[in-house]
Parts: C-alpha cells; sequence; structure tokens
C-alpha cells in the first residue's frame, strides 16, 4: 500500500487526504494549526459570513421600498461573530469527520524535510518522529503579504485575519489594496456603518477582472458611501493620539487620511518557512514551489497544490490540484487546466468572471464578439431589487466558442459556474443560447448575453 504524507490541511490538503484514501492510499496528513487552512478559519467562510450579515442587514434597512415594515434595524456585533465562528468551527469539524471517516491519520503538528525522501515530524506535544512515505504533497498554504511601509508594524495596523475578529466596527477604517481582500472588506465595514477609504496603487480595483464590470463596481461601492483612492501610493502610517495617519501620494502630492485602524491587504505570500527545503533538490523560487500541471516538483516522489506555489491563491484552485496531485501519485493520469478556473468577489454586487477579460484581447478585438445584458432589464433582478451589473461574454467569432464570462450582479459567484462549464466543454454561444434557461431567474440574462454576441438579444435593444 502507497504511504501518502501530506504537509497541510487546509482546502488543497485535507481534499488531497480523500482522494487519496479512495483511491487506496494509507494516508497521513500534519496540520499545524486548524484544519481547513486559512480558508475555513480566518479567510473565504468567515468572510463570507460577515458579508452575509451585512448584506441582510442592508436589505433590511431598505426593506420599506417592498412594502415591509421593519420599526427598528441594527445589529449585534457580538452575536454577528459568534455567528461567523460557529460556521468556521462546524465545517471544520466536518472535515475532521470526512478525514477520519477516510481513514486518514491526522498528526497535529510541523513536518519538515531532512532529505528528498525523509520528513521529520514534530507533534503538538513536542514528540518527534521521521517519515519515509512514499510520495509527499506540500500544501503549505500562505501568509499576509506585508509591504515595506514605514510603521505598518503597529498594532492598529491589521491584516485580513485581524480584520476578521475585531471586538466593534471601527468608526473609520483606512484600507490599504484595492484587490479582493480590500474591496470584501470595504463592502463589509460600509456597510457597518464605518467610513471606508480605500487607497490602491493601480490605476482601478481588481486589476485582475474584467476593468469595464470593475469600473461599474467602483462607481457603485462610491455611491455607498466608499472613498476609493486610485494610483494612489502608501508613503506611511503613523499614529497620532488616538487615530492612524496613513500618508500618501496621488497625482503627485501628498495627503493624510486618518483612520481609527489600518488594514493592510495587498495579498499574499507563498508560506514555505520551516518546511526545509534547503535539505532537498526541490526547485522553488521567492513566489513558490514550482510544479508541472501534474502538480508534480521536479522530485518524483514530491508534489505540490494550492498558495504554496505562489500563482493563483484561491481555495476551489487549491481543491483541484489537490485531487490531482492525489490522483497523480496513484498512478492515474491527471492535468490541471487553469482556463476554467473562476474569480470571484463577495460585495454588494457580487462580481465574478472565468476565461479571457476584455483586456486580454485588446489589440485582436476583430477576432471577438462581445455581448452584454443589463440586469436592469432582467425581471428576477427587478423583483429583488438589484439591478447594478450586467452579464457580458466574449465568443471567439469564427467558430463561436465561448472564451470568457464575466457577471456583476446578484448571485454572480453561483451563476458563473454556468460559464466555467461552457469552457470546460469548449461550448459556442449557440449552445447557450439553445438551451432553456428558467424564468424568471438571474440566469436568464446569460442566454440573452449569448444572443447579444449576435446582436439579437430579445429583452434589450
Amino acid at each position: 500500500m502507497n504511504h501518502i504524507a501530506i504537509i497541510g490541511g487546509g482546502p488543497g490538503g485535507y481534499v488531497a487526504a480523500i482522494r487519496a484514501a479512495q483511491l487506496g492510499a494509507q494516508v497521513t496528513l500534519i496540520e499545524k494549526e486548524k484544519l481547513g487552512g486559512t480558508c475555513l478559519n480566518v479567510g473565504c467562510i468567515p468572510t463570507k459570513a460577515l458579508l452575509h450579515s451585512a448584506e441582510v442587514l442592508t436589505e433590511a434597512k431598505n426593506s420599506a421600498k417592498i412594502g415591509l415594515v421593519i420599526p427598528e434595524v441594527g445589529y449585534d456585533w457580538k452575536k454577528i461573530q459568534q455567528h461567523k465562528d460557529k460556521i468556521s468551527t462546524k465545517l471544520a469539524g466536518g472535515v475532521k469527520g470526512l478525514l477520519k471517516a477516510n481513514g486518514v491519520n491526522i498528526i497535529a503538528g510541523t513536518a519538515q524535510f531532512l532529505s528528498n525522501e525523509v520528513l521529520l515530524v514534530t507533534e503538538a506535544s513536542g514528540k518527534t518522529d521521521e517519515l519515509r512515505p512514499d510520495k509527499i504533497i506540500i500544501a503549505s498554504g500562505s501568509l499576509p503579504a506585508l509591504p515595506p511601509i514605514p510603521g505598518i508594524d503597529h498594532p492598529n495596523c491589521l491584516d485580513s485575519t485581524g480584520a476578521l475578529s475585531l471586538d466593534h466596527v471601527p468608526e473609520r477604517l483606512v484600507i490599504i489594496g484595492g484587490g479582493v481582500i480590500g474591496v470584501e472588506m470595504a463592502s463589509v465595514y460600509n456597510q457597518f456603518g464605518s467610513k471606508v477609504t480605500v487607497v490602491e496603487m493601480q490605476p482601478g480595483i481588481l486589476p485582475l477582472m474584467d476593468g469595464e464590470l470593475g469600473e461599474m463596481l467602483l462607481k457603485k461601492l462610491v455611491r455607498d458611501g466608499i472613498e476609493i483612492l486610485t494610483g494612489a501610493q502608501v508613503l506611511s502610517v503613523q499614529a497620532d493620539d488616538s487615530q492612524m495617519m496613513v500618508k500618501i501620494k496621488k497625482d503627485g502630492n501628498d495627503s493624510d487620511i486618518s483612520g481609527d485602524k489600518v488594514l493592510v491587504a495587498i495579498g499574499r505570500k507563498a508560506e514555505l518557512n520551516g518546511l526545509g527545503l534547503e535539505n532537498t533538490t526541490i526547485n522553488w523560487d521567492k513566489k513558490g514551489i514550482i510544479v508541472n500541471p501534474q502538480m508534480q516538483t521536479n522530485l518524483e516522489n514530491v508534489y505540490a497544490v494550492g498558495d504554496c506555489l505562489g500563482k493563483t491563491m484561491l481555495a476551489h484552485v487549491a481543491s483541484q490540484q489537490g485531487e490531482i496531485a492525489a490522483e497523480n501519485a496513484m498512478g492515474h493520469a491527471a492535468s490541471y487546466d487553469e482556463k476554467t478556473n473562476p474569480s470571484c468577489v463577495y460585495t454588494s454586487p457580487e462580481f465574478a468572471g472565468v476565461g479571457l477579460t476584455q483586456e486580454a484581447i485588446r489589440g485582436n478585438e476583430k477576432d471577438y464578439s462581445i455581448g452584454r445584458f443589463p440586469l436592469a432589464a432582467n425581471g428576477k433582478s427587478l423583483i429583488m431589487g438589484d439591478t447594478e451589473g450586467m452579464v457580458k461574454i466574449i465568443s471567439h467569432k469564427k467558430y463561436k466558442e465561448v472564451v470568457g464570462v464575466h457577471i456583476l450582479g446578484p448571485r454572480a459567484t453561483d451563476l458563473i459556474v454556468e460559464g466555467a462549464l461552457a469552457l470546460r466543454l469548449e461550448s459556442t454561444v449557440e449552445e447557450i443560447i439553445s438551451t432553456i434557461h428558467a424564468h424568471p431567474t438571474v440566469g436568464e440574462a446569460i442566454k440573452e448575453a449569448a444572443l447579444a454576441t449576435e446582436n439579437r438579444a430579445i429583452h434589450w435593444k
């Protein structure tokens, strides 16, 4: 029986463990903190729990628009935090149960390479042991990245983990970074009443997402009361009496922004410290561990998945890569295909995309068709009172193949699955058009956007 050791129990590691066990492996999983990793404990799940609470609060405040009278709308921050923690605890417990049900041996502790084949495992109790598994899968995850800004180490400067567990809603919050973490946190705390300022060095927010829809989201967030300063560089952070002062340079001019807390949300970096990679001949660089599409390193017996690669740091990517690594470690043939990876932003409205963006086809527009359908013309969006945004489909003119789907609107992060499947199956716009979409749904807008690539949308001119 093949023995597979897995370093890390996050979405990449625990999924790899379960898949390897399903294929008949003896599996040892080593996790130094909590099962579920960043995502379940201090990342996507608790963030989305706070976002959901904020969304319900906003809907309650706006309930009079649809004839519902709620005399008093407020919130209990302590209970919101308890709700968030309860969900994370339940899901993490579920992961532990699944691992045990699949016969995975879980070790609470750390693992360090002594050589290409040997791991030194140190349990939380201090007990040490050497493992010589047949195969090793590294899923060590990532850490919040801190930029070299003077004063950034002040206790009132938070990373994403700290921002999830504040004991109160700050009156003023300055967020450094307009990527996914930054805009999601801005959306959360704005809805709970904070005065939020986002400082982003790039010309726009969410630079990796579709620019047209990103600009629409930016305008919506600004209308909601969030101040967003793009093209701005943070020079320093310092404490001034009871507040934090963030010095920025924008358009050649220096200015100060004050806040009670400063959230540093410029991204994450691969967590490689303590793995003992220097004791091996594994190829890695300052970004992360280097693998092929089979998730295999340059060593035949070692694989790596998820954030520790330093590339696409998303839980669903790590899980997919974990399955692939486990299958290949057990003698199967599987490859990772980035093409179907959706990116999701859980703001209000939600923003999701998969495949090529309009920016990616720049210079070759003659080869592509772009179909747009505004949600202001969608019946279900009108019913929900959530008409901000659109569905945008990019297709190849010659072959009619769908190469990009981008959605800004309610439940965009759920609807993007249809786009990912379309790319996986190399679907044409005609295949989406000829698929009956239920009415009334927001999903109808996907069919309408497909029709729009051929200038024949039914419900929009």
